[in-house]
């Protein structure tokens, strides 16, 4: 296994004074956002671009220059937008994005499935299975693995009231690859957002080794006064609270023991979404930091 990260916690930065300070503080490999230069993503962490997939190799010429690899292009839209204009332009995103990989030698592409929030899950599901094939099977044409993360993305209300991303059970996990069996399309796991569910990331690391590709490091802590005022059916609102590795309830020494019995040799990206660490790059680097010294005697 690599350890690495994902570098959208840096908007500010460029990819080659990121790839410098990743690889001086000991980091392998990166996760690197691709959004659309100027998206205008609203959301945290989303809109960041540190790679033109129209023109990649600067990108490759940076980590090179590092010693570092590339563990997979990031790009985390709403892939089933109730606005079939706003669900194109990610689709055709996503799919520049694969050819970006392919051209790199990449061949990780870590993304969202997305959701209609105001549609029920079986309409959701339904939803799937009529949009994403086809991108699956581009990905698979291009010898590239889709690896899709099991965010709810559910913050706030207006995603109410179902989130953006449909993947964020094991049930649903397993319905999706009923729908696409293809062994191109799997995960991008991430241990957080199972935590807050109540769910056990040890048993779905198991579960599903087959079908996970690459995996987030991000931590979560569970405010109880947050729990006890608001209740599960808040679906996390004002109790679930991302923090860096090492900070939080995951047992990180679990979670890996169990990547390496299923034979995992993928990457560790480190997500940053913790507040605690944020406001200037120092605090970034610092918390990026602390992931580092709490996985780096895991992963070997």
């Amino acid at each position: 296994m690599k350890l690495g990260l994902l570098t959208a916690a840096f908007p500010d930065s460029t990819l080659d004074e990121i790839a410098a300070w990743a690889a001086a503080t000991g980091y392998e490999t990166l996760e690197v956002a691709a959004w659309p230069a100027g998206a205008g993503v609203q959301r945290r962490y989303a809109g960041v671009s540190h790679l033109d997939v129209d023109d990649p190799e600067p990108a490759r010429a940076a980590l090179e220059r590092h010693g570092l690899t590339f563990s997979a292009l990031a790009y985390y839209p709403n892939n089933l937008d109730p606005d079939a204009g706003a669900r194109e332009h990610a689709h055709e995103h996503l799919r520049k994005t694969i050819v970006a990989a392919e051209r790199l030698g990449v061949d990780v592409v870590c993304t969202f499935v997305g959701r209609d929030p105001g549609r029920s899950e079986p309409e959701n599901l339904a939803l799937f299975r009529e949009q994403w094939p086809p991108l699956v099977r581009f990905a698979a044409d291009h010898g590239i693995r889709i690896a899709i993360e099991n965010c709810p993305m559910f913050f706030g209300w207006d995603q109410w009231p179902g989130g953006t991303n449909l993947a964020y059970s094991p049930a649903i996990w397993r319905q999706l690859f009923e729908a696409i069996p293809d062994e191109s399309f799997g995960l991008n796991l991430d241990p957080s957002h199972l935590v807050w569910q109540f769910i056990d990331y040890e048993r779905a690391v198991y579960d599903f080794a087959d079908r996970i590709f690459h995996v987030h490091a991000k931590d979560m802590e569970i405010d109880r006064d947050g729990l006890y005022e608001h209740g599960v059916m808040a679906r996390g609102m004002g109790w679930q609270v991302p923090r860096i590795p090492g900070l939080g309830e995951v047992r990180w020494n679990r979670f890996v023991a169990a990547l390496y019995a299923i034979g995992f040799d993928g990457a560790i990206s480190v997500e940053h979404e913790d507040r605690r660490f944020e406001g200037d790059l120092e605090r970034v680097e610092q918390g990026f930091e602390i992931a580092y010294r709490t996985l780096r005697p895991l992963v070997a």
